[in-house]
């Protein structure tokens, strides 16, 4: 029987417990190759802890007969002034080389990009200042905030003049490493958020001002034969528990700008309300918004009334109308680069980090009920079966009739009217749940993806911490507001299109081959098939769905749909929303929270003439640029949410270690299981050695860990019992000891010509 392992696998990220440090990931490169010139400064620059060659030597991958050539290769560079050496330690020279690597700050102007050298020797006077080129057709379109390799042009001014040409976009480090610090009896220690660094000792002289909960930067030192890393405190940056902002972490650790700079603020102060001078006075029509109940920005308003077409019988006419964002934050002013650097809004449990500054999102452009407001509004008249016959966008004056609930409006429409919802009833709401119901047929016909998943909602108490998770009850109102919402959203790109005027899309891209294959030898090992066509479309994932909710398997095939599904971003290019089933789609309906929709809303503008805050040439141009950025924010805002939750939950379960749960497997990998509980939605880890008094194979195509001998299996989506043995809230990591036994396969047919298996267990089994 195979030897235990001596530490518990890597975890996927997000989920597993706390693990030893794999140390650093070395390029992707040739390593039977020597490095390259532009290689080696990229390695210096964007990793800082380089201090000589052997530490150049070990991250670029340079062994055995390469190690004469590579010194030879950096004496080369010290005399060409690349680089600089000062006894035993390298750096990049202060005087910039042909290829050097760049930051451009966060609040540079996008229209007139500068950077600054990532690295450099502040004995040598002041970094220079350097401008950034970028010619129409450049493949690579830096922005505010990037790190750039750049090919330098030193200029022929008396004083160093130096402009660039980006030639690709860096991934930026991190900052200096990020934790908490816990004082104890022998001093302090820091528990790092990074679930792959190990704890460090900090000794009195470097925790400075930092006190037992502290949120903190730090920089790592080693010191003595064993060159033990410690840790020196560089900066508090807040106390979570004191501050009641567990999403303070995630904002750090994934650099989210939560501050508002004080010129942005000052921009926001000083804007004034738009009036109705070119504007469509629509005040009359008693739109109304439809939100949580705890909104505090309310950027879309709807109203819908019987068509009186005769040409229509039984049409609708649906209005829709947008805070006006355009009308306050123009291209190239300040609020418009702050908004651009966000990319979007930042929902957490505790806190917002809102795009825009609270004067504009939850004031001005904030559809306040019984407030003139500016917005941009499409008029869309419907048959009844839901087929859209017209629209028209038209730049409005609006006062909304009254601010809802979901849950207020539905409870009129299920005939609980209250005081404010009563006389809104006949007038209002039944027409707009008519107008919905056509859609609803319509919607039906077309088949977007069914992949109805729920999503828990984390309640916090006085404290921060969490009081209790639920899911939220999914109303028709909700369904209502989403449907109007995307037939807005389409509107957009269609007129854009007619107008041929360039734009953003969002874009769902067909699952792969891969992946596809992938679902189908699941499907396969679960007894259910997949249409057997690479031309698929959502209904084909609808009818599996359908079929497996009636064999009761419903869980497992929702989740590796969901996993074969590809991932949504912004681009300039359309290639379709394979999800929502639709051929052209833009998002338009929240420019208070994402940038992309401000972009169509000013393509709107110029494309029909409504004002002159419309999309410049200069966004244009860039727009390829601007949806890689918004791509990347979103992802950015998706793992701080994610991150916080899990932090969250963990520290809401660890009073419960040694608690069983009942739970799902929703990932299975060669190092172990994760687990996601019923009752809250939390994420563990079991490690694959841990499993039981087998050898555990892991059968990628039966998404399964199945016993070499006993053929015991445990499989993605099924039900398991666990007992949590760790928690650790600081990296949001949850461990746990599975209780549950798999059913029994044949397990003659996973052993694929006598292979050893992945894991194994030692001889004790799993506990009852």
């Amino acid at each position: 029987m195979a030897k235990k392992p001596a530490e518990r696998p890597t975890p996927r990220s997000g989920k597993a417990g706390p693990s030893r440090s794999s140390g650093p990931k070395r390029p992707r490169r040739n390593t039977d190759e020597l490095p390259t010139r532009e290689q080696i400064l990229e390695a210096m620059a964007t990793l800082p802890d380089i201090k000589g060659k052997r530490d150049l030597a070990k991250v670029l991958g340079v062994h055995g007969d390469m190690r004469t050539p590579f010194k030879r290769l950096l004496r080369e560079m010290e005399g060409e002034g690349l680089v600089t050496r000062t006894r035993k330690t390298l750096r990049v020279t202060s005087a910039l080389p042909a290829v050097t690597v760049l930051d451009i700050p966060s609040d540079a102007d996008p229209d007139n990009l500068h950077a600054f050298p990532a690295t450099w020797n502040e004995e040598e006077g002041e970094r220079p200042r350097v401008e950034v080129v970028q010619p129409p057709n450049a493949r690579v379109a830096p922005a505010p905030g990037d790190r750039i390799l750049a090919r330098i042009d030193p200029g022929e001014d008396v004083l160093p003049h130096y402009t660039a040409r980006a030639m690709k976009i860096l991934d930026k480090p991190r900052r200096g490493q990020i934790g908490i610090v816990r004082v104890d009896e022998d001093g302090a220690r820091l528990i790092p958020v990074d679930r792959k660094q190990k704890e460090m000792r900090i000794t009195g002289d470097d925790l400075g001002a930092a006190r037992d909960g502290d949120l903190v930067e730090v920089e790592v030192k080693f010191s003595g034969r064993l060159m033990i890393p410690r840790a020196k405190v560089v900066e508090v940056i807040g106390n979570p528990a004191t501050e009641g902002a567990v999403s303070l972490i995630a904002i750090h650790n994934l650099d989210i700008p939560y501050r508002f700079p004080a010129s942005v603020e000052k921009a926001a102060e000083a804007a004034t309300e738009a009036t109705l001078k070119g504007r469509e006075d629509w005040r009359q029509i008693p739109l109304v918004t439809i939100d949580p109940p705890d909104a505090k920005d309310h950027d879309d308003a709807v109203y819908a009334e019987p068509d009186k077409d005769p040409a229509n019988p039984g049409g609708h006419i649906i209005y829709v109308a947008i805070a006006d964002v355009a009308a306050y934050v123009r291209p190239g002013e300040t609020l418009d680069r702050e908004a651009y650097l966000r990319g979007n809004s930042v929902y957490f449990p505790d806190r917002v980090v809102p795009m825009l500054p609270e004067r504009i999102s939850n004031d001005l452009c904030s559809l306040k009920e019984g407030e003139n407001r500016p917005s941009m509004a499409v008029r869309m008249v419907y048959s009844s079966e839901g087929i859209k016959k017209s629209h028209s966008f038209h730049r409005i004056m609006m006062r909304s009739a009254a601010k809802l609930s979901y849950q207020r409006a539905q409870d009129a429409i299920d005939g609980n009217p209250d005081d404010q919802t009563g006389p809104l009833l006949e007038p209002v709401l039944k027409p707009l749940w008519k107008a919905y119901a056509a859609m609803a047929r319509a919607r039906d016909k077309r088949g977007p993806l069914d992949l109805d998943l729920p999503e828990r909602k984390i309640l916090l108490n006085e404290q921060g911490m969490v009081d209790r998770i639920y899911i939220p009850d999914r109303l028709d109102a909700h369904r209502l507001i989403e449907e109007m919402m995307i037939a807005a959203n389409v509107a957009a790109a269609e007129t854009l299109e007619r107008h041929k005027t360039p734009l953003l899309y969002r874009v769902h891209d067909t699952p792969s081959r891969e992946k596809l294959t992938a679902l189908r030898e699941f499907l396969t090992s679960l007894d259910l098939s997949f249409d057997k066509t690479d031309a698929v479309r959502p209904a084909n994932f609808n009818r599996v769905l359908a079929t497996a909710r009636k064999a009761g398997k419903i869980e497992q095939v929702s989740e590796m749909v969901l996993r074969s599904q590809a991932q949504a971003e912004y681009s300039a290019e359309n290639y379709g929303h394979f999800g929502l089933n639709l051929d052209r789609y833009a998002h338009f309906t929240s420019p208070i929270r994402r940038y992309s929709d401000l972009i169509v809303h000013r393509a709107l503008i110029t494309a029909l003439n409504l004002g002159n805050d419309g999309l410049s040439q200069s966004e244009i141009v860039k727009l390829p640029g601007i949806a890689q950025h918004i791509s990347s924010t979103e992802r950015r805002a998706m793992a701080a949410e994610r991150e916080t939750a899990d932090r969250l939950l963990a520290g809401f379960l660890a009073t419960k270690i040694g608690a069983q749960f009942v739970g799902r497997i929703s990932g299975v990998t060669k190092s172990g299981l994760f687990v996601r509980l019923n009752e809250t939605g939390a994420d563990g880890f079991i490690p694959a050695s841990t499993l039981g008094q087998d050898y555990y194979r892991y059968v990628e195509e039966q998404q399964a860990m199945i016993g070499d001998r006993t053929g015991e299996m445990f499989r993605l989506g099924d039900t398991v019992e666990v007992r949590l043995l760790e928690a650790a809230p600081v990296a949001g990591a949850l461990r746990f000891e599975l209780l549950s036994e798999g059913p029994r396969v044949n397990p003659s047919s996973y052993k694929r010509g006598g292979k050893r298996p992945t894991r194994s267990y030692g001889p004790k089994g799993r506990r009852r």
